[in-house]
């Protein structure tokens, strides 16, 4: 077993209210330079929707991540030799119209404009060239789907049948997506880097850019199949999320679950045994979820403590993975998910996927729907949460749904009720009792070393 430590995050999609204050915050901490206008380390997005930038999830477009040939997995970008063709152009990156062109307003001409019998306006001008321009896109342009039938019917994740249902209004189905780098355990951005200038930490697994080392090549960019890298256009060098490192150093939380309103983040220390990793790695699609569990090791099996010691591990960081919530969401309570594991990077950030509403349902007719019965579609969170497997979500949804059926049984004061619903639940008592609190957390608390 060669076991490493790895710092991690969940998100509870259940609690996004998409106000962006993550987004906001984390820009004004990190990307507030010149050259890095258009970057969101830190984005949410609306699904379903095309995404930021636009259609990321279409590796047929951007050639991001891995996949899988007969001697293992390989770069979806083409390896050294397709990589050497292509030093001077890339039709694989992203350009800046997949973002969006940033801007500012000419805000003194409303002050020194001459006196006109029309009002004077403030024109937009781009942050990059200094000259007028034209707003087309944004970094949030499809928020709560804005121009659904552009956007949120161009979702790759999205198939005919449902796309019809953009179309019956009792029928459209939303939630926010919200997205950092996922400091993967196999990132395609390392991999694909000649300069060697993006590495994984060894002690927390966070992946950073060595700003020394980066020449510019930007195949980090393409590689990235969350395209989470991005060029800095004014120093030539790649930056991207640091997950707040010089934070979370110091025991603090990243400042995007500091300051998230709905308090949808959990962080914590994850063990796993890279050993399992590599052989997860040449998993089919419907067998990637078990697999990526399996790797992720209980931090408190003494054989496993025991083996994390001889890797290194001090006991500061096993008293934290042992602390952690990540461990208990995704595999005591199996609910939180990675985003994408077809990608085959192995994020390191999981959602819990959202529920549709059901309260407006249970006062309507008495109960909780059943998963089949939700508004979201279980086979497009499929393609969102478990490559596809259908199965997968509908374990995860019965849980959740379990959960919220026993609190609210317990809220009316319904005890006969609570034994039926754990009777034929996947969840014990106690189980749904913790994440409940978990739920009820308020902060998004580092439990980092």
């Amino acid at each position: 077993m060669d076991i490493r430590a790895q710092f991690a995050m969940v998100m509870n999609l259940e609690k996004c209210i998409g106000c962006h204050t993550c987004s906001v915050t984390c820009k004004n901490m990190w990307t507030n330079r010149k050259g890095t206008e258009y970057m969101w380390w830190n984005n949410v997005e609306t699904k379903p929707g095309t995404g930021f930038p636009g259609s990321w999830e279409d590796q047929e477009k951007y050639k991001g991540g891995w996949e899988k040939s007969s001697d293992g997995l390989k770069l979806k970008l083409g390896g050294k030799t397709k990589l050497f063709t292509r030093i001077f152009y890339n039709p694989d990156q992203p350009s800046m119209k997949n973002y969006y062109e940033p801007w500012t307003y000419n805000y003194s001409h409303l002050i020194n404009a001459p006196d006109s019998k029309t009002q004077p306006t403030a024109r937009a001008v781009s942050q990059i060239t200094g000259e007028y321009m034209e707003i087309e896109n944004g970094p949030n342009w499809d928020d709560d789907l804005s121009g659904s039938s552009k956007y949120a019917s161009n979702d790759p994740n999205m198939d005919d049948r449902e796309k019809k249902l953009l179309k019956e209004l009792e029928s459209v189905f939303m939630f926010y997506l919200p997205r950092i780098c996922n400091h993967c355990v196999n990132p395609a951005c390392v991999a694909a880097c000649p300069s060697g200038a993006i590495y994984k930490r060894g002690e927390d697994g966070i992946v950073l850019v060595d700003q020394e080392k980066c020449k510019s090549w930007r195949y980090c960019v393409s590689a990235c199949p969350y395209k989470k890298v991005y060029f800095n256009w004014n120093t030539v060098k790649s930056e991207k999320c640091i997950f707040c490192y010089p934070r979370t150093e110091n025991g603090e939380s990243t400042i995007c679950s500091r300051s998230c309103v709905g308090k949808i983040r959990n962080l914590g220390v994850i063990l796993y045994d890279a050993d399992a990793f590599a052989k997860a790695m040449d998993s089919e699609d419907n067998d990637l979820i078990e697999a990526f569990k399996r790797a992720i090791l209980d931090p408190d099996d003494e054989k496993n403590i025991k083996a994390a010691e001889s890797s290194g591990i001090n006991a500061e960081w096993l008293k934290a993975a042992s602390n952690s919530p990540v461990y208990t969401y995704i595999k005591e309570l199996e609910i939180a998910l990675p985003l994408h594991p077809e990608f085959r990077t192995f994020p390191s950030v999981f959602y819990v996927p959202p529920l549709s509403p059901v309260m407006a349902a249970a006062e309507t007719h008495g109960e909780i729907p059943s998963a089949a019965d939700l508004r979201i579609p279980v086979r497009y969170l499929s393609k969102l949460f478990s490559a596809g497997s259908e199965s997968v979500i509908e374990e995860v949804l019965k849980r959740l749904l379990t959960i919220r059926k026993y609190m609210r049984a317990k809220g009316l004061g319904e005890k006969a009720k609570l034994d039926e619903i754990t009777d034929d639940s996947l969840l014990t008592k106690e189980q749904i009792e913790k994440a409940h609190r978990f739920f009820k957390i308020v902060l998004g608390v580092a439990s980092h070393p």
